[in-house]
């Protein structure tokens, strides 16, 4: 009796592993073609900060750092150089926005004398109305 309990049960699963229904699936997580390219700008940017504070404290001779620090920006280059290559290939047009005036909050409209990064007012962010 427990051994047919047990096949009918595993009948079961395994019939409902196969079954899956495409609706029932989650969309797939688009991802950026940059994203690979921007993790790694990220990363050299932080080993870029890492090195210039091992070298305040002392940690590093000036000689290591400079050596450490062009090698970071050769490695910076080349991942932009692919960025602008992607973005040949990909036929994907470099948009430079002009800066939006940052002293009228894009929120809630209100108005600063001098530019101000967050809202006084509302506390959102000065920014491109995001």
């Amino acid at each position: 009796m427990i051994i047919v309990f047990a096949a009918l049960l595993i009948a079961v699963a395994v019939a409902l592993v196969v079954i899956v229904r495409p609706a029932d699936l989650a969309a797939p997580i688009e991802v950026s073609p940059f994203q690979h390219l921007d993790d790694r700008k990220a990363a050299i940017y932080d080993s870029l900060r890492d090195l210039q504070f091992e070298f305040r404290v002392g940690k590093l001779s000036d000689e290591d750092y400079q050596k450490s620090k062009t090698e970071l920006q050769a490695e910076l280059s080349r991942v932009m150089a692919d960025v602008d290559k992607l973005k040949q290939e990909l036929g994907v047009a470099a948009t430079v926005t002009a800066a939006k005036p940052r002293n009228v909050c894009p929120h809630c409209g209100a108005k600063f004398e001098k530019a101000l990064k967050f809202c006084g007012e509302c506390g959102k962010s000065m920014g491109a109305g995001v």
